[in-house]
């Protein structure tokens, strides 16, 4: 029985380690690996001994005869990935086995590898796993909240626990003892870059990019438009958006751009609530849900449907689980792309999206239209946004479609870092393999690094972060090990000293034990995996209730 991998893989590549026989692909030392929107098991290739399964940080693989029926799909598409080839042969002819790349590894030296690492999503975590296998290294991460794992906490939709699941390789990072949690601390208010390396042989920077692309149309800003991101994070309970004004008493909901994160937002705004209530949705988001009066989400795009820039498996994931429809004029589209369709890829999405019911036929619950060659020209309203006007692509002719909110999902942008450059043009930092480097010299900014998406732009997945972290770690090793990074001028407790004499309210990583602990408790009673807290004071006030430092330092050395 061939293993099969499914929609909610995050394209981590442990999986890929882990295969004995390399039939998982693209390996991260591929060129598709970076672009691709899955990894495929190879069907001819499994011995189905179960390693990647193990190995899958968010339970995406099962072997073929366990699959639920909306997984069902992705036997094909998994199998599809690779060429015909007679049966005895096991791997693709132009297969060429994965290489595990090897851990950086530090050459031992008076002083221990200190590194500070600035955010605390994906990109950071897996940057110091990736540190930790060393030993003597100490890692510090520094967080504005008082929760960790960015995106994963506050960007993944919550009816997608699977994906969630990261955390728990996360959580397992944090326990490591050379690790340190700093939560509750913003470099750039309570600290400069220069005292953060003043403190630390190098400091990383995984911060993701978190300002949206604006559309730079009139009506934008109105009451009733923002954007799917801020969205998302108020139905995830972000401190920072949680009291977002958004209004569902309107039938329909405008998203313009057609990206996973639309698909995500339109799939929440249109889930009976009573399903939300198993997740960790937030509470104000779902009593939101619970009396919305929106019966239609409209997601436009400008280009026509073989350019859909969501993925094929998430265009899977949700036909499985919400009613997606078609007007007769887009499905004219999609079979005239069809027909002229070459690469497999595109030629599966256009097989998926012809199956799509007809917009013309009423449905009994909230449904989600795809709208294809939509050009977004003004926000309509005065006092708020009442729809949109757009003018079909490559024509002069208008479409307006009524909506009481509009969001927009087209793409997201890093923002300066105090302290090192930055290229406007391309939002990021500007850098060589993870170094930062100054444009106007070209040399590499000492003790300066970069991971994620402000260093490589916003594409890939969650588990993409991993191999691009683990360039980044190799990068600043390879330095440390050539001498190139200043010790630091102070002790460990100098920094802390520093740290609480700044924000006495810092949460480390018993705070936040305390905190997740409190949120699951919350969660228990309703059957959730948690209820969020959504206000700073809260979380403080559950991070209080950790024990004291000296108690926690005598229990781990009775524990051993």
């Amino acid at each position: 029985m061939p293993h099969v991998i499914t929609q909610s893989c995050c394209n981590d590549g442990s999986c890929v380690f882990a295969c004995p026989v390399n039939c998982i692909h693209p390996s991260p030392d591929e060129p598709d690996f970076a672009t691709t929107e899955m990894l495929y098991i190879d069907p001819v290739a499994c011995v189905d001994c179960g390693a990647c399964v193990s190995a899958c940080p968010v339970g995406a693989i099962a072997p073929d005869s366990r699959l639920e029926d909306k997984q069902l799909p992705f036997v094909e598409i998994n199998a599809s990935f690779y060429p015909e080839r007679p049966s005895d042969v096991k791997l693709p002819p132009t297969s060429k086995l994965a290489p595990v790349i090897p851990a950086a590894q530090v050459h031992a030296r008076r002083r221990p590898l200190t590194v500070a690492i600035v955010g605390s999503g994906p990109a950071a975590m897996y940057a110091a796993d990736e540190l930790l296998t060393q030993r003597g290294v100490r890692v510090n991460v520094f967080e504005k909240l008082p929760t960790p794992y960015g995106l994963v906490r506050a960007g993944v939709a919550p009816d997608h626990q699977t994906t969630k699941k990261v955390t728990r390789l996360f959580d397992r990072v944090c326990s490591h003892r050379h690790f340190r949690f700093y939560l509750n601390v913003e470099v750039g208010k309570h600290l400069s870059h220069a005292e953060l390396l003043a403190h630390h042989h190098a400091v990383l920077y995984a911060v993701g990019a978190p300002d949206d692309r604006r559309l730079d149309i009139d009506g934008m800003g109105l009451p009733g438009t923002a954007t799917a991101t801020e969205l998302v994070a108020w139905i995830n309970g972000h401190p920072d958006f949680v009291d977002l004004p958004v209004d569902l008493s309107h039938e329909r909901v405008v998203i313009v751009g057609n990206g996973n994160v639309a698909l995500d937002v339109a799939r929440v705004l249109t889930t009976d609530p009573d399903e939300l209530a198993r997740t960790d949705i937030c509470d104000r988001a779902l009593e939101a849900l619970r009396h919305s009066a929106v019966r239609e989400v409209v997601i436009a795009a400008r280009r026509g449907p073989a350019h859909s820039a969501f993925t094929l498996p998430e265009l899977i994931g949700l036909t499985g689980t919400s009613d997606v429809v078609l007007d007769a004029g887009d499905h004219e589209l999609v079979a005239r792309d069809l027909a002229t369709a070459s690469d497999r890829l595109t030629r599966n999405k256009l097989e998926n999206l012809s199956k799509l019911g007809d917009a013309s036929e009423p449905g009994p619950r909230p449904r989600i239209r795809l709208a294809y060659q939509l050009t977004p020209s003004r926000v309509l309203g005065e006092r708020r946004a009442t729809g949109v006007e757009f003018s079909i692509t490559g024509t002069e002719d208008t479409h307006r479609i009524d909506a009481g909110l509009v969001l927009t999902s087209i793409g997201y942008r890093g923002k300066p870092i105090p302290g090192l450059p930055f290229d406007e043009s391309t939002a990021v930092v500007p850098n060589d393999g993870g170094r930062v480097v100054d444009p106007e010299s070209g040399q590499s900014v000492t003790g300066a690094y970069v991971a994620g998406w402000i260093k490589r732009g916003p594409t890939g997945f969650i588990g993409t972060n991993k191999s691009c972290s683990l360039q980044t770690v190799q990068a600043l090793v390879a330095d440390y090990n050539a001498g190139a990074l200043t010790d630091p001028v102070t002790r460990a407790d100098g920094l802390q000293r520093l740290v609480r004499a700044r924000q006495p309210d810092i949460v480390d990583s018993a705070g936040w034990a305390a905190i997740d602990a409190a949120e699951v408790a919350r969660g228990i009673d309703d059957g959730r995996p948690r209820n969020k807290f959504t206000d700073v004071a809260d979380m403080l006030a559950a991070a209080a209730t950790a024990p004291p430092a000296p108690k926690r330092r005598l229990l781990a050395r009775l524990l051993g």
